[in-house]
């Protein structure tokens, strides 16, 4: 039999913090046993008791115990659950997706936001329909404000993350050559992502869009509640000082900022954050220090010093925009030596040899001193250019490095996730 949404709830509010991973510690949590596409879920109900859940939500009804709770489906329950949890709540929900800068532009915002009020932020990127809900579960009465990352992979996925997050504002951050693979051309990106877009329209909620991008004004033309930046006539107006090393800029205020990112794209997620700290009253000195402070992690946008070597180190997620981008802008960039380090985009679908001839062509024309590719789709990249110097396997191009010293460089790492190119960082 079913457990009532509102029973179930009351099992939540004993215990005020949800699990999905028995392999963690449970400490008095609610344990959600889901399914995954090689395991039952259940078969570790028992195993999260053990660790110190109070109560295991399960699916299979062969499991029971005095501390199980039957559901007909556990990742609906799960969803529902922090839908109504949410429904309990009438503080600000800040939706925030885009194809490029979600995570800084969101770390961004909880950093000047939090000068202020007691925010909830998407931890990491559980910015999907498990991490999502598990978000919205930690927000607690002593919290304020909420900053909720969305991904998406597919159209409607953000639609669906609205459906239970209900924001009450929302920003995407820009439109690009992400998730091809999923969303099959640029417009199906745009279509995905305006799903959020859609939601504040229908509930009345307040959009924060950067003037400076076309796509995304075109997209908001209809939209009635809109709070812009970052030029002279926007809501929130900034100047760029400098991208390279690292982005200076001349804030609201006057004030010359000094901050720990690089190139134009960040300057963007900094204004975004410095847009949403003005409209909820943090004051302008306090929004300026909060992004001065912000030091990325995670191999986003970090600089590194390593021995004779400056390393501009952005490994955590590649697609043709942000790609694009962080060449130009380490192009730019002061130095007589510059090696570019650059590994697979994947998730391309159809598009990725035609996409990954593009990057070749672009790199080659600015100009480096030597650039070096790795992974099975860079090969597209690597017959634009004879110079280029092409490894297949990450291994390969790690043993030319540690026989061929790379020194007094600045030197670009960026590609996707699944290539781990951070890696090579230890050999710089």
């Amino acid at each position: 039999m079913m457990e009532p949404l509102q029973h179930l709830y009351q099992k939540y509010l004993e215990c005020r913090k949800v699990s999905t991973d028995s392999r963690a510690e449970q400490d008095n949590t609610l344990f959600f046993a889901l399914d995954g596409p090689n395991f039952k879920g259940s078969q570790f109900a028992q195993q999260a008791l053990d660790k110190g859940a109070r109560y295991a939500v399960v699916q299979d009804p062969e499991v029971t115990g005095p501390n199980i709770i039957q559901v007909t489906d556990t990742l609906k329950s799960l969803q529902a659950l922090a839908l109504h949890h949410r429904q309990q709540l009438s503080i600000p929900f800040i939706g925030i997706t885009g194809s490029n800068g979600k995570t800084t532009t969101k770390e961004l915002i909880n950093a000047v936001l939090s000068r202020r009020f007691n925010v909830l932020c998407t931890k990491g990127n559980l910015n999907n329909h498990i991490g999502v809900p598990l978000t919205l579960l930690s927000i607690h009465p002593e919290h304020e404000l909420a900053i909720i990352e969305m991904g998406a992979n597919h159209p409607g996925d953000i639609a669906e993350l609205c459906s239970y997050s209900l924001p009450t504002h929302g920003i995407i951050t820009n439109i690009g050559k992400a998730h091809l693979e999923g969303f099959g051309s640029l417009e199906g990106v745009a279509r995905a992502k305006s799903e959020l877009y859609l939601h504040l329209d229908k509930t009345n909620g307040i959009v924060f869009v950067n003037t400076s991008n076309d796509h995304l004004m075109r997209m908001v033309r209809r939209l009635a509640n809109k709070v812009t930046y970052y030029q002279p006539q926007d809501d929130y107006s900034a100047e760029l000082l400098q991208v390279a090393p690292q982005v200076i800029y001349r804030a609201a205020n006057g004030e010359e900022v000094h901050t720990h990112l690089m190139g134009s794209y960040n300057f963007e997620n900094m204004a975004a954050a410095a847009c949403i700290g003005q409209y909820f009253g943090v004051p302008h000195e306090e929004i300026n220090a909060a992004i001065a402070g912000y030091a990325p992690v995670n191999n986003r946008s970090q600089i590194v010093q390593k021995d004779t070597n400056t390393i501009l180190l952005d490994a955590y997620n590649a697609n043709p925009s942000s790609m694009a981008a962080a060449v130009a802008n380490f192009a730019q960039m002061a130095g007589d030596r510059k090696v570019v380090i650059l590994g697979d985009m994947l998730e391309m679908g159809q598009e990725s040899e035609a996409e990954h001839k593009l990057l070749g062509n672009q790199i080659a024309g600015l100009g480096f001193s030597e650039v070096f590719i790795c992974g099975k789709e860079m090969r597209y990249a690597a017959e634009e250019h004879p110079e280029f110097r092409y490894f297949a396997e990450k291994s390969a191009l790690m043993q030319w490095i540690k026989d061929h010293p790379i020194r007094d460089s600045h030197v670009l790492v960026k590609g996707s996730r699944g290539i781990g190119l951070e890696t090579v960082v230890d050999l710089l």
